[in-house]
This record gives structure tokens, sequence and C-alpha cells, in this order.
């Protein structure tokens, strides 16, 4: 089947077709969200939200890029979202702690990360890398991710991202960068 042919299905709320569809992109979606917000429960939710959004918005595709280059906007939109509500809770929490109107153990905590690809003895390493990669500016932290992480090629970034080839290029130089110095006497290794 054509992503052409697949699109028109999909259009037509064919159910079948949307199962195949999700079958083969929800561990893609899945680790594109948990790339961004380290928590696998969340990260299985988000993936839930994506594709309602898929199937209710998919009437709208008009082939102006790849499917998938569609299907990981919506991912990373979504995750982007969630990250900031949940930075807005944070400091809604925080002032009404400050105001006396909040016991601060109701504050959520930063959520934990576990990636079931890491192994024991790299995950202290992991975890120091993944705390760095949050702390850069937000383009630049999707740019790194979807290459890093998702191997996303710098042409299908740029289209998910909706900048220039140059402008990713440029994102991901500065993110290695600002890792390397931040990481300097963790890693003696390129990123």
């Amino acid at each position: 089947m054509t992503e052409k042919e697949l699109v028109k299905k999909l259009q037509q709320a064919d159910q079948l077709t949307f199962k195949y569809f999700v079958d083969q992109y929800q561990n893609k979606v899945l680790n594109t969200c948990w790339g961004f917000v380290k928590n696998s429960s969340e990260a299985e939710d988000l993936t839930q939200e994506v594709f309602i959004e898929i199937f209710e918005s998919i009437q709208g595709f008009k082939h102006e890029s790849r499917l998938s280059t569609y299907v990981y906007r919506i991912a990373v939109n979504k995750s982007l979202d969630y990250i900031r509500k949940q930075k807005r809770q944070k400091r809604w929490g925080n002032f009404l702690s400050i105001m006396g109107w909040s016991d601060s153990s109701e504050m959520p905590d930063i959520p934990t990360w576990e990636h079931p690809g890491i192994t024991l003895e790299n995950k202290e390493r992991a975890s120091i890398l993944i705390k760095q990669v949050e702390t850069l500016p937000e383009k630049q932290r999707v740019a790194f991710t979807l290459h890093k992480i998702e191997g996303l090629p710098y042409q299908e970034i740029a289209e998910v991202m909706q900048v220039t080839l140059a402008s990713v290029e440029s994102l991901i130089f500065r993110a290695n960068q600002s890792l390397r110095k931040k990481l300097q006497h963790y890693y003696n290794q390129d990123f």
C-alpha cells in the first residue's frame, strides 16, 4: 500500500487501516514522546493523544510532507505542550507554596525516566546526559532529540520543526557545543 493509499483509507476512517497505521507508528511515536517527557507512563498517554489527534485531523492532511513527518510533528508538539503545561503548574504551585496557600508536598515531582534500552552501567551516564539535554533551549532540545534519539535526518527534522535545513544544522551544532561544555568532565568523546 502506498502512502497516498494509506492516507486515503485513513481519511475514510477505515478501522483496519487505522489499526495497521497505529501498529506501524506506535513505537516511533512512543519513543519520540519519551524522548521529551522521560516518563514511560506519560509517554504512553501522549502516544494515545497523538493517535487521537491524527484520527481527528487526518482529513486536513494535504501531502505537502510525508506522513511520517506529519506524525512526528504532532508527537513533538504534544510533548512540548505537555512539558509547558507541567512547568506552568509547577510555577503556580511554587507561587501558592510561597504564599502559604498550599503544602509544598503536594507539588508534582519531576518525572523520573527509565528507558528499557539503557543498561544498568550506563544509567548514571545517561541520566547526566538527559538532565543536560533538558537545559538546552527548546528548539535545540527538539532538534537534538529528533536527531540523536529518533535518528531522523536533518531534512526531516527541518520539515517536522518547519524551519530551514540550515537552521537545523545550526541548532544541532549549538546543542552539541553546549553539551560538550556542560559535560566535558563526564565524557571524553564527541556526541
